[in-house]
C-alpha cells in the first residue's frame, strides 16, 4: 500500500499521548494528566531543594537542578504546541496537500517518501535512545537492597525528591518507584518525540525544496510545441510551491521558535551540571554507577541541543540550493520577459529560511559551539569553585 503521510505510527502515537495531535478524542484527558503529574513532581523536587538546600552535598543539588530542567522543559515544550494548536493543524494540512500534489508525479513521490523514512528510522532512533537512557539512570536504584525500617538513611529514589508523605512500607516504596520510572519514561519520550517531529518537519520542507529544484531544471521544455504556454504553467507552479515552502517553514519557526531558546538556556545549564556529576564522580567509590546514571542523560542532552541546531542549518542550506538551481536553469534559452520571473525567485531565495531561539539567534552549528562553550567555561568555574 503506497504511503501518504509523512507521520509514522510511532510518531502519532506520541503526539497523541502528549496531547498534541489534534482531534485526539481523549486529548484534554491526555493535558491534566501532564499538567498535574508534572506539577507533583516538579514540586517534590522543590521539597528536596528547600530541605537539603544546608545539608545536602553539591552533587545531590546539581542531580536535583538537572532533573528539574528536564521536567520544566518538558510541560513547557507541550504548553507551546498547545497553545499553537492551530498553526500545528495548519503544517499538517500543508503536508497533506503535498502528498495529495505528489501522487501525479514519481519523481516527486519518491523524494517525499524518501524523506519520511529517514523521518520514521529517526524517530525510532530517538525514541530507543531515550528509553536506553531512563533504563539506565535508573537500573541502580532498582538494584539496592532498601531496609524501609531504617530511618536514619534517606529512600533512595530514581530522581532527588522529598516526598510530602511517610513512606513506611516495602510495597509503598515500590509503588512510588514505578510510578516514577513510568513518569520519567514518559517525560523522554515527549522530550524525545518534540525533538523527532522539529526533523521530520525539517525534512519535509528539504523535500519540497528538492522537487522545487528539480523543476526549475525542468523549466524549459525540450519540444517547441506550445513552449511558451507550458513555461507559462510552470512557472507558476513553481512560484506557487515556493511560497508554499516559505508558509510552512515559517510555522515551523513561529512553534520552535520560543521552545528553541527554552533549550539554548537549559542545555547549557544541564550539560554543564551532567558534566560536572561525571567529572566529579571520577575516583569516587561508585564511580560506575555515577558515570553510568549520568552520561546517556548527558548523551541526549548534547543531541538534543544538536538537533535543534542542525535543523535550522540544514534548512538554511537547502533555501541556499533554490537560488542556485534557479541561476543553473536554461534561462538564457527563454525570452526577456519569462526570464525576468527567475530573478524574483533568487531574490527570494537569498533571504533564507531560518531557525531562530526566541527570533534572537540563528540556530545553526555555530550556535551549537556556543553552547558547548559556554557549558564548558561555567563547568570550569564550578571545578574551581569545588
Amino acid at each position: 500500500m503506497a504511503r501518504k503521510s509523512t507521520f509514522n505510527r510511532t510518531l502519532k502515537f506520541m503526539l497523541t499521548l502528549c496531547g498534541i495531535w489534534p482531534g485526539a478524542s481523549y486529548v484534554l484527558f491526555c493535558r491534566m494528566f501532564w499538567i498535574v503529574a508534572t506539577a507533583i513532581i516538579l514540586f517534590c523536587h522543590c521539597r528536596y531543594f528547600l530541605t537539603h538546600v544546608h545539608s545536602a552535598e553539591i552533587l545531590d543539588l546539581m542531580d536535583c537542578l538537572s532533573s528539574f530542567l528536564a521536567y520544566s522543559k518538558v510541560i513547557i515544550k507541550c504548553f507551546v504546541f498547545w497553545l499553537n494548536e492551530r498553526k500545528f493543524i495548519k503544517i499538517m494540512a500543508t503536508m497533506t496537500e503535498d502528498w495529495n500534489d505528489c501522487a501525479n508525479s514519481d519523481i516527486s513521490m519518491r523524494e517525499t517518501v524518501s524523506k519520511a523514512k529517514i523521518s520514521d528510522r529517526i524517530t525510532n532512533a530517538i525514541i530507543t535512545l531515550h528509553t536506553m537512557t531512563i533504563i539506565a539512570y535508573c537500573i541502580g536504584i532498582v538494584l539496592i537492597d532498601v531496609d524501609i525500617t531504617d530511618s536514619s538513611t534517606e529512600l533512595p529514589f530514581f530522581n532527588k525528591l522529598e516526598m510530602p508523605f511517610n513512606i513506611n512500607t516495602l510495597r509503598m516504596y515500590r509503588c512510588v518507584l514505578l510510578a516514577q520510572f513510568v513518569n520519567m519514561l514518559m517525560c523522554g519520550w515527549a522530550a524525545g518525540i518534540t525533538n523527532s517531529l522539529l526533523l521530520t518537519l525539517t525534512l519535509h520542507a528539504a523535500g519540497q525544496i528538492d522537487i522545487l529544484r528539480y523543476w526549475l531544471t525542468q523549466l524549459v521544455p525540450r519540444e517547441n510545441e506550445n513552449k511558451h504556454e507550458s513555461i507559462a504553467i510552470t512557472t507558476n507552479k513553481i512560484i506557487q510551491k515556493h511560497q508554499k515552502i516559505i508558509n510552512f517553514s515559517e510555522n515551523i519557526e513561529s512553534i520552535y521558535t520560543y521552545i528553541a531558546l527554552l533549550q539554548f538556556v537549559s542545555n547549557t545549564i544541564m550539560i554543564c551540571s551532567l558534566a560536572f556529576l561525571i567529572v566529579t564522580a571520577i575516583g569516587s567509590p561508585n564511580a560506575a554507577e555515577q558515570i553510568m546514571k549520568c552520561l546517556l542523560f548527558y548523551t541526549i542532552t548534547n543531541l538534543e541541543a544538536f538537533i535543534f541546531c542542525f535543523a535550522g542549518e540544514y534548512l538554511s542550506n537547502k533555501s541556499k540550493e533554490i537560488g542556485i538551481a534557479a541561476y543553473n536553469a536554461a534561462w538564457y534559452d527563454l525570452n526577456p520577459k519569462e526570464s525576468r520571473v527567475l530573478l524574483f525567485i533568487i531574490l527570494r531565495s537569498q533571504k533564507q529560511l531560518t531557525l531562530t531561539a526566541g527570533k534572537m539567534m540563528e540556530l545553526s552549528l555555530k550556535s551549537f559551539t556556543s553552547i558547548m562553550n559556554a557549558s564548558g567555561s561555567y563547568l570550569s568555574m564550578l571545578l574551581a569553585m569545588q
